[in-house]
């Protein structure tokens, strides 16, 4: 794939072109990454950082580049995901169909292809979606809970690079045409 000098970030020959995915990826995917969330953290506590939810709706409300879509994908990944969890429920499930809606706008203006822009939206997207649970909470639950910049930086940071890995991997899983 060849980039032009100044169109690195507008998709070129791929403009509105959607990735398809077979059904079962649209089902284990989003699974695996929900019960890695519950389970891991439990075992290996310094993975308690990864989103892996989030980073599986960002990739495929960016892959797809249709809001419908996105949405779908987050609100169905956020209410399982508050379904496993000690959250109430529709906390991430609001939160992750923002986030796909968001996602997905921003894939059918951008190439998402290449590796800097999905960096960027990795990172972008987390914080995002921390700071919108944050508002949530505060608003429509009445917690006093504080939105540490710095440290949520720097978790945007680490799994932007984990989502630019796991977004390379789910790659090969999109059908060919």
């Amino acid at each position: 794939m060849t980039y032009s000098g100044e169109r690195i970030l507008l998709s070129s020959q791929r403009e509105g072109q959607v990735s398809r995915f077979r059904k079962w990826v649209f089902l284990v995917v989003p699974l695996v990454a929900i019960l890695f969330q519950v389970y891991v953290p439990m075992f290996f506590p310094f993975l308690s950082f990864l989103e892996m939810p989030l980073l599986v709706v960002v990739y495929f409300a960016i892959m797809r580049r249709n809001q419908i879509s996105g949405l779908t994908v987050g609100a169905l990944v956020g209410l399982a995901q508050d379904s496993l969890s000690k959250n109430p429920l529709g906390m991430f499930g609001i939160v992750k169909t923002l986030v796909g809606y968001f996602a997905a706008s921003v894939g059918v203006r951008l190439d998402v292809e290449h590796g800097l822009i999905r960096l960027l939206l990795g990172f972008f997207f987390y914080l995002f979606h921390q700071f919108l649970y944050w508002v949530m909470s505060r608003a429509l639950l009445a917690q006093q809970m504080t939105f540490d910049w710095q440290r949520t930086a720097v978790l945007a940071a680490l799994n932007a690079v984990v989502g630019v890995a796991l977004f390379h991997l789910l790659d090969k899983l999109r059908e060919r045409t």
